[in-house]
């Protein structure tokens, strides 16, 4: 059930219209968690089960880490049943075909039969935002939940049940501790607000942008360089327009109903290096791969050599978050690389000082635009097709629509506003009112009836 669908409408006027009455009572959770399991159901009614599984674990986790003096052990069957699951659905069938393409060289001419299983929607979201509450149990840096009824509504809860943004157990059960509170006019009015801008994101910036995206990357071998390098900086921006889009409906939704949901992008393409980058592109995953792995390995405590061996590991770890495919694994592996290379550079006074901001921007957004190369297409040797004749490019025409480069200009241009001195005139009560009613129009002129699933969706 997509957020700019029919259905999503229908459903979420519902659930509100209900949630109002009942908010001061005490069946308000109770509604919304069933609202949020039928939400889930949607998408295959047994996934539901595997839901519930993963909640009910990672909740007798918590229970018994605060009775048992074994907290460790409880610790460990806890996240390994619930990367079980994750493991299975999403890389049984990677770990076959790798296996397959290695057994011919070992001199074995068997070939293992990969299992044919469907990937749960959310799975790897409600995964990360379920461990994440049992480690911080076994810290101590929160005290275990004592409501199940609670803890499976912060597990479930739809607006970001399917793509994030992680909400941390810490920010969202205080905001449940004593009974969730009822939305007032101004939740309603900066919730509307934000999911009014994410279906803009989604529907007139990211779903138009696929149309050229989508058939470049398709046939690359089709398209010359530097149609395949627009192809690239356009596929930057849409994955961006999308999964910021989503963010922005879900954090509009969760606002209507009087919860406050963590930001998740702050206008990424800004950044003035890598590190920079990912403290601003899809920062739940960043800081939880930071909190979870990136700390828990050492992080820059232990000398050089550990901290660059840590990033690579969490790197890698984070491209095959992103997908079963070496391609993933490659794009995190750049990123670290990127990372070994710029990490010294950015700390001198010279990088800092002399360099002008807007180089750096655009270094940046350079390396990023050249790892999504592998992020956005369907194979290895895709990748590097698209990579030869991008850098072998000669002066042919790029075929790249202008209204689409003046839609991603006008975009940046904007977030370039935000953070100057001038970011006052954005935030003009008029000036806000304007855009909105330009996207509302935008959306209506430009939306032909069909929309195209979330790009986070399939991680």
């Amino acid at each position: 059930m997509l957020f700019h669908s029919w259905q999503f409408a229908v459903f979420g006027v519902a659930v509100y219209l209900v949630y109002l009455l009942l908010s001061r009572t005490r069946f308000a959770l109770h509604w919304l968690l069933a609202a949020s399991l039928f939400f889930y159901g949607w998408t295959g009614p047994r996934f539901v089960l595997l839901l519930l599984y993963a909640t009910a674990v990672n909740f007798a986790a918590g229970a018994m880490m605060e009775r048992s003096p074994r907290r460790k052990l409880w610790l460990t069957a806890a996240v390994g049943g619930t990367l079980a699951p994750l493991l299975f659905f999403k890389y049984a069938g990677f770990a076959v075909e790798s296996l397959n393409a290695v057994l011919p060289r070992l001199g074995l001419a068997t070939s293992l039969a990969a299992p044919a299983v469907l990937l749960p929607a959310g799975l790897s979201f409600f995964t990360f935002r379920l461990l994440g509450y049992t480690i911080d149990c076994y810290r101590g840096d929160i005290e275990r939940e004592r409501s199940f009824l609670r803890f499976a509504t912060f597990a479930s809860f739809f607006p970001t049940l399917l793509a994030g943004p992680i909400e941390r157990a810490s920010h969202f059960l205080r905001q449940v501790a004593s009974g969730p509170r009822r939305p007032n006019g101004s939740d309603l009015a900066d919730g509307l607000s934000l999911f009014v801008v994410g279906l803009f994101k989604k529907v007139a910036l990211a779903d138009y942008l696929s149309l050229y995206v989508s058939k470049v990357y398709a046939a690359p071998g089709s398209f010359d360089g530097l149609t395949l390098a627009a192809a690239t900086f356009a596929f930057a921006w849409q994955i961006y327009f999308d999964f910021s889009g989503y963010t922005d409906m879900a954090r509009g939704i969760a606002k209507a109903l009087g919860f406050d949901i963590m930001l998740n992008f702050r206008n990424p393409y800004l950044a003035t290096g890598l590190g920079d980058f990912w403290n601003r592109w899809h920062i739940s995953l960043s800081s939880w791969f930071k909190d979870y792995l990136y700390i828990p390995l050492g992080g820059n405590r232990k000398g050089a050599f550990a901290t660059y061996r840590n990033m690579l590991v969490t790197m890698v770890i984070s491209g095959l978050w992103h997908g079963a495919a070496w391609t993933f694994v490659i794009w995190g592996l750049l990123h670290a690389l990127g990372r070994f290379a710029t990490r010294e550079l950015e700390r001198t006074p010279f990088y800092r000082n002399r360099v002008p901001t807007f180089a750096k921007q655009m270094l940046v957004f350079c390396f990023v635009c050249f790892c999504w190369i592998f992020f956005k297409a369907s194979s290895l040797s895709d990748s590097l097709l698209i990579v030869k004749r991008i850098f072998g490019a000669g002066l042919g025409d790029p075929r790249f629509p202008l209204a689409m480069l003046i839609l991603c200009l006008a975009v940046w241009a904007y977030q370039f506003l935000v953070e100057s001195r001038l970011r006052r005139v954005a935030e003009w009560a008029p000036a806000r009112v304007a855009a909105v009613c330009y996207m509302i129009v935008h959306i209506l002129l430009v939306s032909g009836g069909s929309s195209q699933p979330f790009v986070y969706l399939q991680f």
